[in-house]
């Protein structure tokens, strides 16, 4: 097995978790500074934090496509591009509504990249490391993250245009994107299912792993039941009721823990228990190193232990956590500046040892191959809708009910993530792409 080769595609791909992760936090430190200047309403300032997410939306319910279609290689390369786009015109923005544009076209490449990514990773990995080095896509996002968080740290106490470079040092990961896509090699799934070049599918296969090459080979080519392209209304009928049913639930309940409200908010609700603007952006890049720690963690324990195991782990985090933050803003708590980051890095932590480590590869993991496009983009889809609800709405409801409701909601929706690993989500471990495709139809819950 050519491990070497493996790792290099798979942490070239990542990089777009990384811009995913850069994308998402960097308007964590600007958006109080561009409400000021461009004298926002807190609602308006939400929709500017929103839009987005709206772009993801689209970008996820779309980004299958040209993944089917033009395959994951050059889908990748375009995902490359719009990213190093967004980040120039976000930059020399000259107007809120100009910023709202590049943030919204933004959001369609980490949409498209939150389909495509983790797809192309599980397709090229063989089924003893595939959990691991999908898993690599979120590890780029919470790298992405903290590298945001210090960035704001650093810039944030500088000149007062000092947002535009916050927003722009994007361009140059983006950059280093689109070149490393010209030189990774196309899915040999994809070339067998879609293009049906067997030949050039050998010979990626023949990199991965020379020995099982003719293996795989015959293993992809059985699971092509025929040639006949897979319609999203034969998606929606019924036959993949199961893997739609768990990849909207995933994606729900992941947003529903609140992890993009903190993520996106993070030095605001700091702010709101009395810290300084300095002390919660350096607060907040405490919260990417928990981030990042724990998901390599979970990068080492997902094939390990399994992704339920890491679920539960995670269930139990989130609902002790979001409980006790709903406590300390219910009380209004003075000293909540020094207890309110311990309780949101326990949350970070559990965010990032469970869903964080598993919903891409999860996801990645329970469509058949011929329609993992529509269904990873259901349910990276379903993760952006509700990220999009969430982000858009919080500083309006935060404003007017105060952050102590709106945790305790999150504590809540919890408690019942916690009862679908427990009923329902099945344990894809060990399992190749084509044993779950055969086997997730006549599954029941919780079994595989």
């Amino acid at each position: 097995m050519n491990s070497r080769k493996i790792y290099f595609w798979s942490v070239s791909v990542s990089l777009g978790g990384f811009l995913f992760g850069m994308d998402t936090a960097l308007i964590s430190g600007v958006e109080r500074t561009v409400q000021q200047l461009w004298q926002l309403s807190d609602a308006m300032t939400g929709q500017l934090v929103a839009m987005a997410l709206y772009g993801t939306v689209i970008g996820a319910l779309l980004g299958g496509m040209p993944a089917q279609y033009l395959g994951r290689k050059k889908a990748l390369f375009i995902i490359a591009l719009i990213f190093l786009v967004s980040a120039i015109g976000s930059a020399l923005a000259p107007t809120a509504g100009y910023l709202m544009f590049f943030r919204f076209i933004g959001g369609l490449s980490v949409g498209a990249s939150s389909v495509v990514a983790p797809m192309y990773i599980a397709e090229i990995s063989p089924k003893e490391k595939r959990g691991r080095l999908t898993a690599l896509f979120q590890f780029n996002i919470v790298l992405g993250i903290m590298i945001a968080y210090f960035s704001n740290w650093i810039i944030g106490s500088g000149a007062p245009e000092a947002w535009r470079w916050m927003l722009g040092v994007e361009a140059f990961p983006a950059l280093a994107f689109a070149i490393l896509m010209l030189v990774i090699p196309e899915s040999p799934r994809w070339l067998i299912l879609k293009k049906g070049d067997d030949d050039e599918a050998l010979r990626v296969l023949g990199i991965i792993d020379p020995e099982r090459a003719e293996s795989s080979l015959e293993e992809i080519r059985a699971s092509k039941v025929h040639k006949r392209e897979t319609s999203l209304r034969e998606f929606f009928s019924g036959r993949y009721n199961m893997p739609i049913m768990l990849a909207f639930l995933f994606a729900f309940f992941n947003q529903v823990s609140g992890i993009n409200a903190v993520i996106y908010y993070a030095p605001r609700i700091f702010e709101s228990s009395g810290m300084a603007l300095s002390s919660a952006l350096l607060s907040s890049v405490g919260i990417g190193l928990v981030n990042l720690l724990f998901t390599m963690i979970g990068l080492v324990l997902i094939d390990r232990m399994g992704r339920r195991f890491l679920m539960y782990v995670g269930s139990f985090g989130y609902i002790v956590s979001l409980s006790l933050v709903a406590i300390v803003f219910s009380r209004d708590v003075g000293a909540g500046s020094a207890l309110l980051p311990i309780l949101l890095f326990v949350f970070i932590a559990s965010h990032a040892i469970g869903q964080g480590a598993v919903i891409w590869v999860f996801i990645s993991e329970i469509f058949p191959n011929k329609v993992r496009s529509w269904g990873n983009s259901l349910g990276s889809g379903t993760h952006w809708v509700f990220a999009a609800i969430i982000a858009g709405n919080f500083p309006v409801v935060a404003g007017k009910f105060g952050q102590a409701p709106i945790f305790a909601f999150f504590a809540i929706m919890m408690v019942f993530q916690l009862i679908f690993v427990w009923k329902v989500m099945p344990e894809t471990k060990g399992a190749s792409l084509e044993d779950i495709e055969k086997q997730m139809t006549a599954s029941k819950p919780g079994s595989l």
